[in-house]
């Protein structure tokens, strides 16, 4: 089968490799149809790295995926062949304190697609995961959207790691596909007002269309002066969806006295800081969102009821031999692109 393999920093090439099997007896073997652009996986693309995470080259990248079941293992029970399902690129072991507490996504043994030292990434024809990992999709669904739903399944997360309630007052830093998925399911949540920053203006039409009630560039303002002039008591929550030490900053001058931070960016360096004497002034709670827990149901159920329009994110696409266009595309933030997808299977 045909992969797409990081060769070197910013290198992509197509190659053949050997097709994956059914080992385990819940196994499910899959043609993916189409793979999501990745903030993290341009980390891995530039740098090389992602914190202690280090690519030996060559390595597949890749994590956001959806396909077509080919064939299960003897066990399987959910699915049959032609089925259409999203996938959960995460694979737990089911059986650690983290699994046991309901907390799969900090698992102790969890593997990852496309980590360095976990799983090889889901830049591949076909590929094989646990069918835990594998939730079907309905006829309405295509597999763009399905891909779509691991990002959304983020945004759902950190939506509901806030606990917002009607009325409340949110900051997004950041428009990029996540900053837009936690926009989307904070709209669908709660009647919220949220103000939301980027650099780019592409993406702050997106989010005003997509339901931000005031959008900024710090290019252009000042975003926490402007904000506090609509919000002179501050907001409840921030979601700090750059991964930067700036809007790391912005976000606590942000937030009224009681109010909560929630970091879902994920920052290139290896340590981010933050203004001490404020953050315990105000009393302010500082929330880490790791990926996604429990929640890809649940955003499949969304775009499938309407209540969420995740079709604007999806500004460009690509084959699986112009893999290294799609990435250099998405690393210079280029065209206007929001999410770039990879078509795999031609579907």
């Amino acid at each position: 089968m045909k992969a797409a393999f990081l060769t070197g920093l910013r290198t992509l090439e197509v190659r053949e490799t050997l097709e994956p099997q059914l080992r385990g007896p819940r196994d499910v073997l899959l043609r993916v149809g189409a793979v999501g652009v990745c903030g993290s996986d341009i980390h891995y693309y530039k740098t090389g790295r992602i914190g202690p995470a280090t690519v030996e080259f060559p390595h597949i990248v890749g994590h956001e995926c959806a396909g077509t079941v080919i064939a299960t293992g003897p066990e399987s029970r959910r699915f049959t062949p032609g089925q259409r399902v999203a996938i959960d690129p995460l694979v737990t072991c089911g059986e650690c304190d983290q699994c046991r507490q309901h907390r799969s996504h900090t698992c102790r043994n969890q593997r990852f697609l496309g980590v360095p030292g976990q799983l090889g990434g889901s830049l591949v024809e076909y590929l094989v995961m646990p069918e835990e990992s594998c939730y079907a999709i309905p006829d309405s669904m295509t597999l763009e959207q399905a891909v779509v739903i691991e990002p959304l399944s983020i945004g759902l997360y950190a939506q509901r790691m806030s606990q917002l309630e009607p009325g409340a007052r949110l900051a997004i830093l950041g428009a990029g596909p996540m900053g837009l998925c936690t926009l989307l399911a904070c709209r669908a949540a709660a009647d919220c007002t949220a103000y939301v920053t980027d650099l780019l203006q592409e993406r702050l039409q997106l989010a005003t269309q997509l339901g931000a009630n005031w959008t900024g560039s710090p290019r252009a303002a000042d975003v926490v002066k402007a904000t506090r002039a609509a919000e002179p008591l501050g907001v409840d929550f921030v979601f700090e969806c750059a991964g930067e030490q700036e809007t790391v900053e912005q976000g606590v001058e942000l937030l009224k006295p009681g109010g909560t931070l929630l970091i879902v960016g994920i920052p290139e360096q290896d340590r981010i800081s933050f203004p001490i004497h404020t953050l315990r002034r105000k009393e302010l709670t500082i929330k880490n969102v790791r990926r996604q827990n429990d929640c890809i149901a649940d955003a499949i159920g969304m775009v499938a009821a309407g209540r969420v329009n995740i079709d604007p994110l999806m500004t460009h696409r690509f084959s699986l031999a112009e893999s290294q266009a799609a990435f250099d595309l998405v690393a210079g933030y280029r065209d206007g692109v929001i999410k770039a997808l990879i078509h795999v299977s031609g579907s």
